[in-house]
């Protein structure tokens, strides 16, 4: 953990600034925002015109004027003076007020694992421009498996796996502390992207940006598994003439689509237990792999896990907000540290 458990307890706030959506906890209140990390801006003014889930339903559908921007990219901010802006109006003007009556705010905040300096930077400035006297950085691993109630201040083994938009996170943990971890550059974007293209290429079928993931509208039911619906129908543009058109897709293609981006991610599980100490790996066999994030949802993603590793795998109750909720337990107490009694000297 980088940082104690008794700093944290200190701070009044915590944020999870993520690539797809931005999360804000509340020290004594609970979650209080959880929207897309979007912005729309207009170019003539620099005025911003929505946040959240309105400026996310602009993608793709403004005006030249218009532009439609994501300050967070893969878990670091890219444009600090637009992530203010953009958390600014997401906390609204009562709760900024209250936070500004704290003498000394203090602020917590996720960071990827192994994230440069320059990243963490970033985060540290984008909450202080919002009235933060000091923020406390927390990998996030280390929040995600507290918030979905990984034993992490334990002698034993848990192994987790953070699926978010742009990248994948896995690490087993031990004793409050990352043993061996890994950063996949692979997502719940690249997945959908893999959708894309392949419906680009095999059907000439232009999918809209937004509105619908392309992957949920593909592999509803029983996603990955071979168990699913054998086609699905989608709607899309042609990419030569540029009309409206429908196509009947064969799901089993579009899983086989999907397995250069998810070979990835069992690439770095299998160098994660490479990594691992035996005895934390023996502990595994019986613990497996616990999913959080949003892509954690992914239909069958959880059983062709199974099947790839033999370990058993579970998806959290709440996959998408551990780690925000994982920072909020640390905040208000709940997280206890493991307590090291010095051994006596001998008389």
């Amino acid at each position: 953990m980088t940082v104690s458990l008794e700093q944290l307890r200190r701070c009044h706030v915590a944020v999870d600034l993520g690539a797809a959506r931005t999360r804000v906890f509340v020290k004594g209140v609970g979650l209080v925002v959880d929207e897309p990390s979007v912005a729309a801006v207009n170019t003539r003014t620099g005025a911003l015109i929505a946040v959240g889930e309105f400026a996310e339903k602009m993608t793709g559908r403004t005006p030249d004027y218009i532009r439609v921007v994501r300050p967070v990219s893969g878990g670091s901010v890219v444009d600090i003076d637009m992530a203010q802006r953009m958390l600014r109006h997401l906390l609204g003007e009562k709760l900024r007020r209250q936070l500004r009556r704290k003498p000394m705010l203090r602020a917590a905040a996720c960071t990827p694992h192994d994230s440069d300096p320059l990243a963490q930077r970033a985060t540290i400035e984008t909450l202080v421009g919002l009235g933060a006297r000091r923020v406390e950085l927390v990998d996030t691993l280390i929040a995600a498996a507290v918030g979905c109630g990984l034993p992490v201040e334990e002698p034993t083994a848990t192994m987790i796996l953070v699926c978010g938009a742009a990248t994948t996170q896995v690490a087993v943990l031990s004793l409050g502390a990352i043993v061996t971890a890994e950063r996949i550059p692979v997502g719940g974007n690249a997945i959908d992207h893999a959708v894309i293209q392949y419906l680009r290429h095999q059907h000439e079928l232009m999918l809209p940006s937004q509105s619908v993931r392309p992957l949920q509208l593909a592999l509803h039911g029983n996603g990955l598994t071979p168990h699913g619906p054998a086609s699905t129908e989608i709607h899309g543009r042609d990419v030569a003439t540029g009309l409206a058109r429908s196509v009947l897709v064969d799901t089993a293609a579009v899983r086989q689509a999907l397995h250069t981006p998810l070979t990835t991610v069992l690439d770095g599980i299998g160098k994660v237990l490479r990594d691992c100490p035996p005895d934390l790996v023996a502990d595994l066999v019986d613990r497996g792999i616990m999913m959080v994030g949003g892509s954690a949802l992914l239909p069958g993603l959880d059983q062709m896990l199974r099947n790839a590793t033999g370990m058993p795998v579970h998806i959290a109750e709440r996959p998408d907000i551990c780690a925000v909720l994982g920072l909020g337990a640390m905040l208000e107490g709940r997280v206890q540290p493991i307590t090291l009694n010095p051994l006596a000297e001998a008389e």
